[in-house]
């Protein structure tokens, strides 16, 4: 019932109403079980408490609602509204970042065994197909796509792979780690990362930028590995065209 509670509670979060028929096609459950959650809810639900709407036969949250009185997730606000808006909707599509299982398996086990393992890689750079020796250490994700990071042996230092660009002919031969590797010190640190809105912007842009964004400070902070400030950078659309903050 908690998961049916906390749906209710998502409804009126972000769409600002919700009815029986919400909760039955959601949950698959019946009509009177909805009924049963219904009252559940509006009897822990903090005041304001919502209201039925006799005309539009819905629930619809008070303008001051404040929802459960315990923690949760208040999920995504498009999945909810996209739900219920049918075509007074729209969504660009996000591209879906291929991570092979087969080679994701052999990546993890020889991170789990710290073997060393041969595979072919794809470079962007270059084009080229080469054929490395590395030794993955850790997995990232930079909020699209999943790395590894690792040893190269070949370029003598620590770098970042996509397991997409890795051929799934490679060999895969693993080997112990017959040497001492290097600190990994830009996996290692820790960076603090400070936003503010962009300088050029008035200061009604300014607050409207803090709004959107959350500030609750003068500026927004972070910590990230240092191994990962360019991708925070490029993901937050830092130093491009259009961009709305800036690091201070």
């Amino acid at each position: 019932m908690l998961a049916r509670l906390v749906y209710l509670d998502q409804c009126l979060t972000w769409r600002g109403q919700v009815n029986r028929k919400d909760l039955i096609e959601r949950f698959g459950i019946s009509s009177p079980q909805a009924a049963i959650d219904f009252r559940e809810y509006l009897e822990r639900v903090a005041e304001p408490k919502p209201g039925y709407d006799t005309v539009r036969k819905c629930y619809v949250a008070n303008c001051e609602h404040v929802g459960l009185p315990f923690p949760h997730d208040t999920g995504s606000p498009d999945e909810l509204i996209a739900g219920a808006a049918g075509d007074d909707f729209s969504r660009l599509p996000s591209p879906v970042r291929q991570c092979p299982p087969f080679i994701m398996r052999q990546l993890y086990q020889a991170i789990e065994q710290q073997l060393k393992i041969e595979f072919d890689y794809v470079s962007m750079s270059s084009g080229l197909r080469q054929n490395q020796w590395i030794a993955p250490a850790h997995f990232a994700s930079d909020g699209e796509r999943l790395h590894v990071r690792a040893w190269s042996f070949h370029h003598q230092e620590w770098r970042d792979y996509l397991p997409i660009r890795v051929l799934p002919e490679s060999s895969f031969i693993t080997e112990p780690i017959d040497e001492a590797l290097p600190r990994d010190t830009d996996w290692e640190d820790l960076i603090e990362i400070r936003l503010r809105p962009l300088s050029g912007l008035s200061e009604a842009q300014k607050a409207a930028v803090r709004l959107e964004y959350g500030f609750t400070e003068d500026v927004l902070s972070f910590q990230v590995r240092k191994s990962l400030e360019f991708y925070f950078e490029r993901r937050w659309g830092l130093n491009r065209p259009g961009a709305r903050l800036e690091r201070c």
